[in-house]
């Protein structure tokens, strides 16, 4: 028989155990398997009993999160979900405990409206799933056979799509632009991202990014990550131009959309339903490129749960762009590129490390410019 997936909670409010203990144990595919107050409280706990998933506050006292989670993945390696307020002073912090192991990053619940709360519900028990079946030192953990993708909002709630014989007008008469990098992730895709923005050269063609994650830790992720990379990066601004050498993300709760300007694009920041059960949306971001630069652009798929991206990807291949999924060796949860991949969205499935220079060189098609005028 199936079992649920088991969660421990660690953190120092009652009332954030209280919230995340109702949220967790109201799903039909989880169950609260206790609650800390503190790392000391749980190491005791751990001693008598493992979970699936571990959710971990940072800031806390006696020992903070951090070193607790640096800890945990020395010495006894567990998918931990960190369950933070996402202030911006605390973000960099987040970003480090991605950085040390953990899965994934989610805000506390947030009561203010049922909306809210609903949202807030969502995205903690597909983090709880993500996680459960997440890669760790090199091994795959089972994903749970009760895990179900429900029905969903499509990128259709913001973007109408292009029928067969438009998007077939648009593949064949699309003017050259230049060329644009379209990527989408969600766990584990943090690491994967700063991966591949490192191995790209300061001219490479303009990047745009969407990664599942809260409002307002997407703008300390970009800041993380332009110390790191040899090209720009920044939290994406409504009528940002998308140039060479430069990558912008999609900010946390906020839809992200590629606009073609003559031979140049800009990006559009709107607000929407949740697609695919996230936003941003990677489908939304990939159709809007479908749509706008059709052959002039690359589309790549990486690390995730779930199929955000899969749909959008396809349609990116059916406009006349070249396509890449990360591989399952190296992917931390192998289901946005898998869904991707099996319904024949990718030119090519290959090991990260491999990416980066794959989707350049992807820019530099000779075929990319036949034809166009």
């Amino acid at each position: 028989m199936n079992r649920k997936i088991r969660v421990l909670i660690i953190d120092d409010s009652a009332s954030v155990r209280l919230a995340l203990s109702q949220i967790i144990d109201a799903d039909p595919e989880l169950e609260v398997m206790g609650t800390a107050s503190d790392p000391y409280v749980a190491v005791e706990r751990l001693r008598k009993e493992t979970p699936d998933v571990i959710f971990l506050d940072i800031e806390m006292p006696r020992m903070d999160g951090l070193t607790f989670l640096r800890r945990l993945m020395a010495q006894r390696p567990l998918p931990v979900v960190i369950c933070s307020s996402v202030a911006e002073a605390g973000s960099d912090v987040c970003l480090k405990a991605l950085e040390a192991g953990a899965v994934e990053v989610v805000s506390k619940p947030r009561v203010d409206t049922a909306q809210w709360l609903h949202e807030s519900s969502v995205r903690i028990c597909d983090a709880a799933k993500a996680a459960a079946h997440a890669k760790l030192g090199g091994r795959h953990k089972p994903a749970p056979p009760s895990v179900k993708i429900e029905a969903k909002l499509t990128a259709d709630a913001i973007l109408p799509p292009f029928s067969p014989s438009r998007l077939a007008a648009a593949r064949a008469t699309l003017p050259r632009t230049a060329p644009v990098i379209c990527i989408g992730a969600s766990t584990g895709g943090t690491e994967a991202i700063r991966e591949v923005l490192v191995g790209l050269p300061p001219g490479c063609p303009g990047i745009v990014i969407v990664q599942h994650m809260p409002e307002k830790f997407t703008d300390a992720f970009a800041r993380r990550l332009d110390t790191l990379c040899a090209i720009d990066v920044k939290e994406a601004e409504h009528g940002d131009a998308v140039v060479a050498g430069r990558a912008l993300i999609a900010p946390g709760n906020r839809h992200m959309t590629l606009v073609r300007q003559g031979t140049q694009y800009v990006v559009n920041i709107v607000d929407g339903p949740h697609v695919a059960r996230h936003r941003p949306s990677v489908d939304v971001l990939f159709r809007s490129a479908a749509q706008a630069a059709g052959r002039n652009a690359v589309g790549v798929l990486l690390t995730g749960m779930g199929d955000d991206g899969a749909r959008g990807l396809l349609e990116m291949k059916q406009a006349g762009a070249r396509t890449i999924a990360q591989d399952e060796t190296t992917s931390i949860v192998f289901g946005m590129p898998k869904e991707a991949i099996e319904r024949g969205a990718a030119d090519q499935v290959l090991p990260l490390p491999a990416i980066a220079a794959a989707m350049v060189a992807a820019t530099d098609r000779p075929e990319r410019l036949a034809g166009v005028s």
